[in-house]
């Protein structure tokens, strides 16, 4: 009932405002008594035709289905496309019919609708302010005070949505370090100052709450302001990144806490979505390991291209069930194929690949945890490397058209068995870009924050049992991106392929990984060696001081991306790779440990070395 009132009040009122713009303009165009009356008499006998036309237009930009409380330019715009196209009828009626409207007065006329019509939305705007700060005032309400660091784009978002809803929060202004906004005013908000001037606003203002809204900082200025808004002892939240702004929709849902990856991420990826879509629209797409954190996070991101169809696989039923589920809810137009398989099956990987077809292959599938896979090699050769020869050959042999390996930083210059057995999978689909149709490609980046092989989960359990956290090294150094990041240029480097890449992504500087366990503690509000201890714990088996993405020998050149490099192929002996991944597929379940070691090493001569310096030490 009240949208039909509220309807019908403002085609009421906009009744109203034409007729008077019309009168105005008369008035204004015929200076005489006389002249006057005989022209707005011709007015009144086709004014319902006039009225009828802007009336229209109105509809028809759909003025009345606009929320008026949340005007802003883009309303004036509508305001002024929607007079203007009843002024053009108009106009073209005059000519077509005879109708005794001076050309002048059709054009004074527009000016006043549009500045009458902007005026009353402006007031209802006003009007439902007024109620509101009424309401408030006479419930007693009194918010918690919140300083919004960052008066640009977003933090103007979060100060416009503080304001029209009973969130509980009242802005109170803004930190800003742009000098040309200090003292200024936005919102009716002040803009106290810089970073520097956060602790003083917080205790003079009560400030309960600071949000952080600053989403294309760098990690580098969110780490110095996030501490000095700690040294307050106040709830800080933060807007997270430009994906937040899609539409300038921002809620007090996406405000959250501090995260590790707002002090280590960096620039936003930018895609080439033609590129991408022109691989993946329309194609059968396969996911192998869908249900773990890099594979479900290329399902999300693959469907969001429209395939076919999207085929996931993964030997977890809870992990597939998991992602099935999400993905049924959010992707209602895309079909999918769900296969409980392990990638070591090689009956029923040609089964999967022999039912579906798949164009595209994104191969996630594969152990990880480099302490775990040193006491058990034979597990890893059969994932990494027998695992991977069979998607491979089942790719080769059903015609998929890419085939994109994920791979690790790890597989450089390998130290561990992990890092060995991935190294033999890269082997393994360069040699066959060699002699297939299909373009076989792998993609090679370093730790991703959030995963399950990751050390940020193993710190989030130290810290909510108040410690220690434990670091192997105190001069430990990884390289670390987001999931959502890494994903991202997978899928945009499976677009580059001509066949037989590797391609590098990106990883920005290496990171402590004693600085993480620092930061994160204090994002916890605790301080480190003061309310947790930090402990050295030793290097594991096969672990390396630093990761690298690169051999010597391969190099790297630039691609179009400025995020991706391709490695440089680096020469193999074919004959030997084929016949250790033959000894391995008929005795794998027969050999010990070091026989494993021994095979591995035959193929990759660091692995060698380095096996051999651990034996003699």
């Amino acid at each position: 009932m009240y949208g039909l009132m509220r309807h019908l009040s403002l085609i009421f009122i906009d009744f109203l405002i034409i007729n008077i713009a019309f009168i105005c303009s008369y008035f204004v165009r015929f200076e005489e008594q006389g002249v006057f009356i005989s022209n707005l008499v011709n007015y009144i006998k086709i004014s319902p035709v006039i009225v009828g036309i802007y009336l229209a237009c109105f509809y028809y930009f759909k003025i009345y289905k606009r929320v008026w409380a949340y005007a802003s330019i883009g309303e004036l715009i509508t305001i002024v496309q929607a007079v203007s196209l009843g002024s053009g009828i108009i106009v073209v009626l005059t000519y077509l019919t005879g109708l005794l409207l001076p050309r002048t007065i059709v054009l004074a006329s527009w000016a006043f609708i549009i500045l009458l019509l902007g005026s009353s939305r402006l007031c209802w705007r006003l009007n439902l302010e007024l109620k509101k700060n009424n309401c408030r005032n006479g419930n007693g309400y009194n918010g918690q005070k919140v300083l919004i660091v960052g008066a640009g784009d977003a933090g103007v978002l979060v100060a416009r949505e503080l304001k029209n809803h009973d969130s509980g929060l009242v802005p109170a202004g803004f930190i800003d370090d742009d000098p040309n906004k200090c003292k200024l005013s936005v919102l009716g908000l002040p803009v106290f100052g810089n970073r520097d001037k956060i602790e003083k606003v917080v205790n003079k203002y009560d400030i309960k709450l600071i949000i952080i809204a600053m989403p294309s900082a760098t990690a580098q200025q969110i780490k110095q302001i996030f501490e000095i808004c700690r040294k307050t002892n106040k709830e800080v939240k933060i807007l997270p990144g430009y994906y937040q702004l899609i539409n300038g929709n921002v809620t007090i849902s996406q405000l959250r806490p501090v995260k590790i990856e707002d002090l280590l991420h960096r620039e936003p990826v930018k895609l080439n979505i033609n590129e991408i879509s022109g691989y993946i629209k329309g194609e059968t797409v396969l996911v192998t390991g869908a249900g773990g954190s890099i594979g479900s996070e290329l399902c999300r991101q693959v469907a969001g291209f429209k395939p076919k169809l999207l085929v996931i696989l993964g030997h977890g039923e809870n992990s597939i069930h998991k992602i099935w589920l999400e993905l049924t809810e959010k992707f209602k137009d895309i079909p999918l194929g769900v296969e409980i398989a392990d990638i070591r099956d090689k009956h029923k990987i040609n089964a999967v690949f022999k039912k579906y077809h798949p164009g595209v292959v994104f191969h996630a599938a594969a152990h990880k945890h480099v302490p775990l896979m040193e006491y058990h090699p034979d597990e890893a050769v059969k994932t990494n490397v027998l695992g991977t020869k069979n998607l491979v050959d089942a790719a080769d042999k059903h015609g998929a058209k890419q085939f994109v390996q994920i791979s690790t930083d790890k597989a450089v210059n390998p130290s561990s068995v992990m890092g060995a057995t991935k190294r033999l999978a890269e082997l393994i689909i360069q040699n066959m870009d060699r002699i297939s149709n299909t373009r076989f490609v792998a993609v090679r980046f370093g730790n991703v924050l959030g995963s399950r092989g990751s050390v940020v989960p193993i710190f989030e359990q130290q810290i909510a049992k108040r410690g220690p956290v434990t670091v192997t090294h105190p001069e430990m150094k990884r390289y670390f991106m987001t999931i959502p990041e890494a994903v991202q240029l997978v899928i945009q480097a499976g677009s580059m392929a001509d066949g037989g890449e590797i391609f590098i992504l990106d990883m920005g500087e290496p990171v402590k990984i004693v600085d993480l366990a620092r930061d994160m503690i204090k994002l916890s509000g605790l301080e480190p060696g003061k309310d947790i201890e930090i402990k050295f714990t030793g290097m594991r088996p096969g672990e390396k001081l630093f990761e690298e993405l690169l051999t010597e020998q391969e190099g790297a050149t630039a691609t179009t991306h400025k995020r991706i490099f391709v490695a440089k192929p680096s020469l193999i002996e074919v004959s030997e790779l084929e016949k250790q991944l033959l000894y391995l597929s008929e005795n794998v379940n027969h050999i010990d440990n070091e026989a494993v070691f021994e095979v591995l090493g035959s193929v990759l001569p660091h692995f060698k070395s380095y096996r051999n310096k651990v034996t003699a030490v």
